[in-house]
């Protein structure tokens, strides 16, 4: 039997009396966002739309990204990165189980130095997926769309990793998986977390 969004009391700025919210607005509150679940357009606005109203509120504290996810639109991956990147807070991203495909590519994107893996997540690369069908001429546009995107995800990986573009390229050719102290050492996260205290 589902037990539904646990709910937790939360006492607004101003209000005397606390009241009961569910868990995950009461984290909003605190800054503390999730990726756990296939990203797709309606998650990604969600935390797009989280991040810029943080943001807004105060740009001086910073946001914080846990991410348990296979993956997803790579659409949709590229406009959390771009965002995480446009808004001037600091996005400390932590891979909490596993972080796949466009999962590791937002892991990757979060503020250089706050990027954490707890001791057992896997982290996935690999290169973006089309699933074309239909006339000739549109399987081809799609193709060459999807090609001008594994680049550009390429490009970002070396940047964001400081591993050779070349080296990139050739991991993304297949599913690679990595466990945390692999992924420290390939340049996707930059500590391995065994507290929340770190």
């Amino acid at each position: 039997m589902p037990i539904g969004v646990p709910k937790v009391p939360y006492r607004f700025p101003g209000e005397e009396y606390a009241q009961w919210v569910d868990l995950y607005n009461r984290l909003y509150r605190e800054r503390v966002l999730f990726l756990c679940q296939d990203l797709d357009d309606e998650l990604a606005n969600q935390l797009i739309g989280i991040m810029l109203y943080l943001n807004g509120e105060d740009k001086s504290k910073g946001i914080y990204v846990y991410i348990n996810s296979p993956g997803g639109s790579v659409t949709c991956g590229v406009g959390v990165y771009d965002a995480m990147n446009y808004i001037k807070s600091d996005v400390t991203t932590i891979c909490v189980g596993t972080a796949a495909s466009m999962a590791s590519f937002v892991l990757a994107g979060g503020t250089r130095g706050k990027r954490l893996a707890l001791p057992h997540s896997r982290i996935m690369i690999h290169q973006p997926e089309g699933g074309s069908q239909g006339q000739a001429s549109v399987v081809l546009s799609e193709s060459e769309e999807v090609l001008r995107i594994r680049d550009e995800v390429a490009q970002i990986y070396a940047e964001r990793t400081n591993q050779p573009l070349e080296r990139i390229s050739r991991d993304m050719n297949r599913d690679q998986f990595m466990s945390a102290r692999e992924a420290k050492d390939y340049g996707i996260v930059d500590q391995i977390a065994s507290s929340v205290n770190q």
